[in-house]
């Protein structure tokens, strides 16, 4: 049965949310650390029927996008729209709007002293439940008496669980406050320190950053590894702490898991206090879909709301968007939301999704790992000490902390109810131990290449 596509579907100032709709179908087709890198700071500017216009923070991530991603994003769009064909543009963009002459869309950002908020990241929109708790009430706590609590605050979990979303806050409500703010991602930081010593502005660049009354870095793992830019936020560090002014960092990890890192940081990470975000539980899931429903404007039957908090147990971002898909599917088709419904929508729009998630399946990964070692799934769970059994148990949990699905508390659940921190004890040693030891580094990369297969 075919139905009249109105025209266009979207108008223009629907762009943002048809690329939030978008952003969720793409983090089911991509590896999660290629979803953060390249789309995690895009955003939807314009769309008048047949080009897309899509705002990212530099040209170099355009040019990325252009090269590699152009395919699979017009391909998600034209499933989206279901219209006759999309051009998709790259434009670089300042806080959600547009740094030439295309048509402007409403302020979707504020500007801050280092990077933009985005207004819906604030305390008032965070769902508060039992697996953020914590964090959501220090990040309060370091937004209204910076400096003088917790610090640093360090706040880790998986993808899109809400870290960023509290670093923002923390950060909106304490520029309201009159307090000066730096908000940058571990990538932004070392991309302009980089900047800064080719330029030879090396003076400049500290004293953006250590004249502010809060730091917050976002994805600071992504500094491990990088021998300057360590060092250059070691002095940061040390400069800011001494002078009382408030550090927020986040991360996929908690201080002590995140390899490369130089100790003498890992340590520092670990004065003030370290807040992890679990994945929500099902109560939690229905109140951000009730939360946003409301916010959207749109009506859902409950009993749909409970298929989608069914549907998605881990991530809030993947959660949001398999709403805005249930909602664009229902305007494409013109019809009221139900359950079956928003089983189609799902299927159709994004069917790559269960293929993603296989191998990531805890026993699929526990499997391959007992087979590579020679050994039973069993041998892994049990409590057998011997010294081919104990590494193999160490390496399959560095290779689910690897998969950036799961929690150092879910992991140890999963791998016979161990504790976190003997999860993140072993993700450093296989880390450090994969240095010199080739053999064991063939063997994990075998190991991740034969789930990829499955």
């Amino acid at each position: 049965m075919q139905f009249d596509t109105p025209a266009p579907l979207y108008q223009k100032d629907d762009a943002a949310k048809l690329w939030e709709t978008a952003l969720g179908a793409l983090e089911c087709s991509l590896s999660r650390p290629n979803f953060r890198t390249w789309y995690s700071r895009t955003v939807g500017l314009t769309w008048d029927g047949r080009r897309f216009t899509v705002g990212v923070p530099n040209s170099f991530v355009a040019e990325y996008l252009e090269q590699n991603q152009r395919s699979l994003i017009e391909k998600t769009l034209l499933r989206l729209l279901n219209c006759g064909g999309v051009q998709v543009i790259f434009q670089v963009a300042a806080g959600g709007k547009p740094t030439g002459h295309a048509p402007r869309a409403e302020p979707s950002s504020i500007k801050t002293s280092g990077g933009h908020f985005n207004p819906r990241y604030d305390f008032e929109t965070f769902i508060v439940g039992n697996t953020n708790r914590l964090a959501h009430a220090a990040a309060l706590s370091a937004a209204q008496k910076p400096g003088e609590g917790y610090n640093p605050l360090f706040i880790h979990g998986g993808s899109g669980l809400g870290k960023t979303h509290l670093l923002q806050a923390i950060g909106q409500l304490a520029e309201r406050s009159g307090k000066s703010v730096r908000y940058v991602s571990g990538e932004q930081f070392t991309s302009e320190f980089i900047s800064s010593l080719k330029e030879r502005r090396a003076e400049e660049f500290r004293e953006r950053y250590r004249a502010v009354d809060l730091l917050l870095v976002d994805d600071v793992q992504f500094l491990a590894g990088k021998t300057q830019t360590e060092e250059c936020f070691f002095h940061t560090f040390n400069e800011l702490h001494n002078s009382c002014k408030q550090i927020v960092l986040s991360a996929d990890s908690p201080p002590r898991a995140i390899s490369q890192m130089e100790d003498r940081l890992r340590s520092r990470f670990e004065w003030g206090l370290t807040a992890e975000i679990t994945p929500p539980d099902e109560k939690m899931r229905l109140a951000i879909l009730k939360a946003r429903t409301d916010e959207l404007g749109a009506e859902m039957p409950p009993d749909v709301l409970e298929y989608l908090a069914s549907e998605v147990t881990r991530n809030i971002r993947e959660l949001e968007g398999n709403l805005n898909r249930v909602l664009a599917y229902a305007r494409l088709l013109r019809s009221a939301v139900t359950p079956d419904m928003a089983r189609r929508a799902l299927k159709n729009i994004a069917p790559t999704a269960s293929v993603q998630e296989k191998p990531s399946e805890p026993q699929l990964l526990l499997a391959a790992v007992a087979e590579c070692f020679g050994l039973a799934p069993e041998d892994l769970l049990g409590r057998k000490r011997d010294k081919e059994t104990a590494m193999a148990r160490q390496v399959a949990m560095f290779v689910m902390k690897n998969q950036n699905i799961w929690s150092m508390a879910e992991i140890g659940k999963l791998v016979g109810d161990r504790a976190a921190a003997t999860v993140s004890h072993a993700c450093e040693k296989i880390s450090q131990e994969t240095e010199y030891n080739p053999l064991l580094k063939r063997k994990i990369i075998d190991i991740e290449s034969r789930l990829g297969k499955e």
